[in-house]
């Protein structure tokens, strides 16, 4: 597929794709929205892909939604854009593959929110994180006021919400919000590594890891617990469990298929 606002690239078994509005710091319009709805599920659905890296073209990642549309929006125009933006951002969430936003620059607002909702944020020690929607006399409508508690707590969350401050990225990664951090130069490079490292596992461990970790944040411990074990169970009947295990025992690196 073409698209507008998008790139997308594969190689080595990992789709990248660029938010690519540099001239708009890469904000959130509808149709980019739409469009990487688009490529995460196009990314799903290609068996050559095993993982996904999230960034943006520029100096930005993605520095908030596009105040232009948002302006002159009606409350059911708003709540509508909101669950439409909500439904793409919860398929990086839920992808059985990894995905990993590489934070370049700043990642603001509805930015934030979708660093947020991939897996893991690896942030450039040039990026720049914040929730400032309060100060345009609104909500997150992303998840942001969900998504950003259960990564940092409470009240940390809730002091970035109500004055709407900006933080470096070292503030970020002290609070949990960024995984890591790594110069500006290396950003992409180290990301790649990252992802290359877990495409050594087996997919459908992978799957199984983020579909554990995804269900049990929304549940008991006890819940969580047998959600474990049925996926534990699951796994130990494919040939990558086989596969996995034998090789352990021979010293050699395994040859997952994902079955």
């Amino acid at each position: 597929m073409t698209y507008s606002n998008l790139t997308v690239d594969i190689a080595d078994r990992i789709a990248t794709i660029t938010v690519n509005r540099p001239d708009k710091l890469n904000a959130l319009n509808d149709a980019t929205i739409a469009e990487l709805g688009v490529a995460i599920d196009a990314a799903i659905a290609n068996d050559s892909v095993g993982a996904v890296i999230l960034t943006g073209a520029g100096r930005a990642f993605v520095a908030g939604a596009d105040i232009s549309e948002l302006a002159s929006q009606s409350p059911l125009e708003a709540q509508a854009r909101a669950r439409a933006g909500q439904t793409v951002f919860r398929k990086f969430e839920t992808s059985p593959k990894p995905t990993i936003a590489a934070v370049n620059g700043f990642s603001l607002g509805g930015g934030c929110e979708l660093a947020m909702a991939c897996h893991l944020r690896i942030a450039s020690d040039k990026a720049k994180f914040g929730q400032p929607e309060a100060k345009l006399g609104i909500v997150p409508g992303f998840g942001g006021s969900q998504r950003l508690p259960r990564l940092i707590g409470r009240g940390a969350a809730l002091k970035l919400l109500l004055t709407g401050d900006m933080i470096d990225a070292t503030e970020a990664h002290r609070l949990g919000l960024a995984d890591d951090v790594v110069p500006a130069d290396q950003l992409m490079d180290r990301v790649r590594a990252l992802a290359t490292t877990m495409l050594a596992n087996g997919p459908l461990a992978l799957a199984g890891c983020i579909d554990a970790v995804n269900r049990g944040l929304d549940t008991s411990l006890e819940e969580g617990c047998r959600i474990e074990s049925d996926l534990f169970g699951l796994l130990s009947a494919t040939a990558d469990m086989r596969e996995g295990m034998q090789a352990f025992l021979d010293k050699r690196p395994a040859t997952f298929t994902g079955r």
